[in-house]
């Protein structure tokens, strides 16, 4: 029963993306950016596109459709750890059947950056084969907060290893919020043969097709918040949430939860330890910290658990959505604010723990069947 929620959000993003004159979501930054890839993209070796695995189809780069690189375009679906591992793989296979190099990963897991590396120097030299001693650079694409950056760094970062010149590779700036990388930038990540990947800003595109795309762009964060309503948006994840069988997997945490809480001191003093040396002292406003994750998961389970109402019907998961938000003001330690306020700041830390994984993984888009 999410998907009128989807809508409704996604027709506010819609809204705001077709204001005309409005340089936040396609001005003329991302105008540039867009006509700069596609003038690379013949000069290239490989064009490795980064979507994100929670939305494969709706994060693919709408300007890679105008020109036809496809055969030299590898697909990586980024961020496997905060989706459901077992769409991700229909996923992948969905992309090798039409004839692309797909693979999933997660940009921080060294081992699958190192596996990335593995792809590219294969499909390379494939590209090239008969050639030796050759130089070849891949460009690098995707959306906004799809994890470019990171991928460019790892990568950069395992290649120097084997570089001659090791203190003189620049570094990619790894940025959490979306559209900071402004200028397309190249770095080398290997050697003997010498590899080069250029890391570009994300572009979204010019216009929303349909409004699902854009509730989906938003919930993944490749909307900025500022520009869309973060308690909109945590409605929505809500809806997603007690649509799924996530919550299920929450149960015992109950009987845990309770010696948990009772182990830990909340007051203003910092605790000392044998050594002398002082524990990090935990706040009951720090909404990241486990125990505090777990009774937001376990006060979200016994409200869908025991709701009588039909969460099929819209009106009945409005109703279920308020009374989730209701309860976690005193879980997220959020009471003290006035009462928009409190729900600004439910949504927030809600968004937070979705986005990080806290609170289950979802993929938003499914493979046709």
């Amino acid at each position: 029963m999410a998907t009128p929620f989807l809508r409704r959000l996604g027709a506010a993003v819609c809204k705001f993306a077709s204001k005309k004159g409005s340089s936040r979501w396609y001005g003329p930054h991302m105008a540039a950016t867009e006509r700069a890839i596609l003038d690379r993209i013949p000069l290239v070796d490989l064009v490795v596109e980064v979507r994100d695995a929670r939305i494969p189809s709706t994060s693919a780069l709408e300007c890679l459709r105008k020109v036809g690189c496809s055969h030299k375009q590898v697909i990586v679906l980024n961020k496997v750890d905060l989706a459901d591992r077992s769409v991700t793989e229909k996923w992948v296979t969905h992309f090798k059947n039409q004839n692309y190099t797909a693979y999933g990963l997660n940009a921080h897991n060294k081992d699958n950056i190192k596996k990335l590396l593995s792809i590219i120097r294969a499909r390379i030299k494939e590209l090239k084969v008969g050639e030796n001693n050759y130089t070849a650079t891949i460009l690098l694409t995707g959306i906004p907060n799809v994890g470019k950056s990171a991928i460019a760094n790892n990568m950069h970062q395992i290649g120097r290893i084997g570089a001659a010149e090791k203190g003189k590779l620049k570094h990619a700036v790894v940025n959490p919020h979306p559209g900071e990388t402004k200028e397309i930038s190249s770095y080398k990540i290997a050697s003997h043969p010498n590899l080069y990947v250029l890391d570009s800003p994300g572009i979204l595109p010019s216009k929303i097709a349909h409004s699902d795309w854009g509730a989906k762009l938003a919930l993944t964060g490749a909307i900025k918040d500022s520009l869309i309503c973060e308690f909109e948006l945590a409605y929505c994840f809500l809806a997603i949430l007690n649509s799924s069988e996530e919550y299920k997997q929450w149960e015992k945490l109950n009987d845990s939860l309770d010696e948990t809480l009772a182990s830990i001191r909340l007051d203003k003093h910092v605790v000392g330890c044998d050594t002398g040396q002082r524990k990090k002292r935990l706040y009951a406003s720090d909404h990241t910290q486990d125990f505090i994750v777990k009774d937001v998961r376990k006060t979200l389970y016994n409200i869908i658990s025991s709701f009588e109402g039909q969460l099929e019907e819209e009106t009945d998961m409005e109703r279920i959505i308020q009374l989730q938000f209701t309860a976690l003001q005193e879980v997220l330690k959020v009471t003290t604010e006035s009462s928009d306020n409190r729900y600004k700041a439910v949504a927030a830390k809600l968004l937070n723990l979705y986005r990080t994984g806290r609170l289950g993984c979802y993929t938003l888009d499914i493979v046709a069947s």
